[in-house]
């Protein structure tokens, strides 16, 4: 164990289950650790570092604002703010975008965005957010309330009211939900990350947002984890069709710094208002400089490469020795394997290769312009591990 290690266990809260290495420096998808051991890095930070670690295109953006302007107060305006926001409506149709830091805040954001514009257009009594079973929205208390997975409740209670979670493809139990209460918003991952990275059914998502659009209630789409690329196109809901009314994202977006954005859709774009919601950190200039480098680089030709190592790891694992199915889309995989997920993941680590898991499931979310060499020989140790 090196120093590092011990010191991190005796000052940092106790909160994550960490495996046994000290990461130092990186380049590409390739990390190394402290002892100078290498690394072929399948996990991107948990889908963050999308054109891979020391990116140089984005360490110039932010070097470059970081020598003139690294943070002002969102009493001003700056430049790489209000650029970074007309990229993503332009290329989302998307109308305004409130900047946070973390894709928590950015469904906090949606949150209220939604319940603002339902108790406006349908009296104080709409507030009731709907979700699905199995969703993951983030760790703070509303959003660990939204979130449909019963154990990530077990010692927070009570929860913030006014969510409900339903079945996937469970129509009905919406509509039931409206009649009763009232339906202030629904929030819906296309692929479900921390629930074991599990894509719905396209017939429910189409379903769900017809009968949002023809009761004018706001639908969101959680795209922390899914977006900028991930999923094969800009945002994973775009693979299905629709066009939602709120749109969250993080992780991947800034490329390495802390940055989250709430975009609203025509219905809901002057839904919040001065006063009504805000961030010191929010639209940071250094953060958001470094978001138009990975946004502007976020073309066809690299969401092409994505679905062709997408297609390329599908294939090579689906049927293979100690690998029971492949779930997921894009650079977003679970593998569930025979042998326990973490026995699995450590194993890799032992050959150099660095997964992650999400449920019982190995999980895999790297750079979404991997080398195919290395690309391969990740594929092909992880094999290995789980047919040992």
């Amino acid at each position: 164990m090196t120093h590092w290690m011990n010191t991190d266990k005796t000052y940092v809260a106790n909160t994550y289950a960490r495996f046994p290495v000290e990461l130092v420096s990186g380049k590409g998808s390739l990390l190394t650790d402290a002892e100078g051991k290498s690394y072929i890095d399948m996990g991107s930070g948990i889908a963050v570092n999308g054109f891979g670690v020391a990116d140089d295109a984005w360490i110039q953006a932010v070097t470059e604002q970081l020598g003139k302007l690294p943070h002002a107060s969102n009493l001003y305006y700056t430049e790489p703010c209000a650029l970074l926001a007309q990229l993503l409506c332009e290329r989302t149709g998307m109308k305004k975008v409130f900047f946070g830091n973390s894709g928590a805040e950015a469904n906090e954001c949606a949150i209220k965005a939604a319940r603002k514009y339902s108790a406006e257009a349908k009296g104080p009594d709409c507030y009731t957010i709907v979700t699905l079973k199995n969703s993951f929205h983030g760790r703070t208390l509303a959003t660990l309330s939204a979130t449909g997975q019963d154990h990530y409740h077990e010692l927070y209670q009570p929860l913030v009211p006014g969510f409900e979670s339903i079945e996937k493809g469970d129509l009905d139990a919406l509509k039931a939900i409206d009649r009763e209460k009232g339906v202030a918003g629904i929030l819906i991952e296309c692929v479900q990350g921390e629930g074991g990275v599990v894509p719905l059914e396209a017939d429910f998502v189409h379903a769900l947002a017809d009968y949002a659009h023809e009761n004018g209630i706001p639908l969101m789409v959680d795209e922390v984890q899914t977006g900028n690329g991930r999923s094969g196109a800009l945002y994973s809901y775009m693979t299905y069709g629709i066009q939602p009314d709120i749109v969250s994202t993080a992780k991947g977006l800034g490329g390495g710094l802390p940055i989250g954005a709430c975009l609203l859709g025509e219905r809901v774009q002057n839904a919040l208002g001065p006063g009504d919601h805000g961030s010191t950190f929010g639209g940071n200039p250094a953060a958001c400089a470094g978001a138009l480098s990975i946004m502007r680089r976020m073309d066809d030709a690299l969401l092409e490469g994505v679905r062709q190592r997408s297609a390329y790891i599908f294939e090579a694992l689906t049927g293979a020795p100690g690998v029971e199915s492949v779930s997921g889309l894009g650079l977003m995989i679970g593998i569930k394997t025979v042998k326990p997920a973490r026995e699995v993941v450590s194993k890799c680590i032992e050959n150099g290769v660095l997964c992650l898991t999400a449920k019982d499931r190995v999980r895999l979310l790297p750079a979404l312009n991997i080398p195919m060499d290395q690309l391969k020989q990740a594929v092909e140790t992880i094999k290995a591990a789980c047919a040992e």
